[in-house]
């Protein structure tokens, strides 16, 4: 299921989801510049290094813990961040809209770094590099959920041959989108903490972060004023 948009965003400004999607991509064309693995090795999160922490090196320390913040706006290819910049474009604003620019921002780069530390609690002994913007985007998809479980969201499904655009209520999309993630994780549990290349775990972490944050830092929703029956008549004349 391909997101096109939602039914909540249309009448937010969301700066800050605008300038989190511009740096994923800056950053991602900087990726692009580079001609040697550099930024991947040096930035992304390899969660042994976590979890075997040499705290008698504060260099080599503080190097690893930036890693849970570094590694969410790197990307290994084109799709990785273009899939992962559409999700939070058409996510994003609504939660901003609930949020606020500041505490979005918080929120967003928490749920972050708590999709990563669920996969080094998941896989503490794994040496290959996690990297990319998705579990801190599951937190966005948590948030929506639990914010707005009365949205639709407009997607693309395949029917035969051709693609047709749908709208799917929020919460339906949401709970097949996590019970992906949930059933993914677990079942590389049986290959491998990186299932197909993907850092499910951390997706599930994320989520589950968005669930149970946003709520609690979230303004309250303002209600619309409903338009008389008798004057929307007339304004359709």
């Amino acid at each position: 299921m391909i997101p096109l948009g939602d039914s909540e965003a249309a009448r937010r400004l969301s700066p800050v989801n605008t300038i989190l999607i511009a740096a994923n991509i800056a950053i991602f064309a900087l990726e692009l510049w580079e001609k040697n693995a550099l930024p991947l090795t040096r930035f992304a999160l390899v969660p042994v290094r976590i979890s075997h922490l040499q705290w008698t090196q504060p260099d080599a320390a503080a190097a690893a813990l930036l890693t849970l913040f570094s590694s969410l706006f790197l990307h290994a290819g084109v799709l990785h961040v273009a899939g992962n910049m559409l999700y939070l474009f058409v996510f994003g604003p609504a939660v901003e809209g609930r949020l606020g620019y500041a505490r979005f921002l918080g929120f967003y780069l928490a749920a972050g770094i708590i999709a990563c530390l669920t996969m080094v609690a998941m896989a503490p002994r794994s040496s290959v590099p996690v990297i990319g913007a998705s579990g801190a985007i599951a937190g966005v998809l948590g948030g929506y959920f639990i914010l707005y479980p009365g949205g639709r969201i407009s997607t693309v499904l395949p029917a035969s041959f051709v693609l047709r655009r749908v709208e799917i209520p929020a919460i339906f999309y949401l709970l097949i989108w996590f019970g992906l993630q949930l059933y993914s994780g677990i079942s590389s549990g049986l290959s491998g903490p990186l299932l197909g290349g993907v850092a499910w775990w951390a997706h599930v972490g994320g989520f589950l972060f968005g669930v149970a944050a946003a709520p609690l830092i979230a303004n309250k929703p303002v209600k619309q004023r409903r338009t008389p029956a008798k004057v929307r008549s007339k304004r359709r004349l």
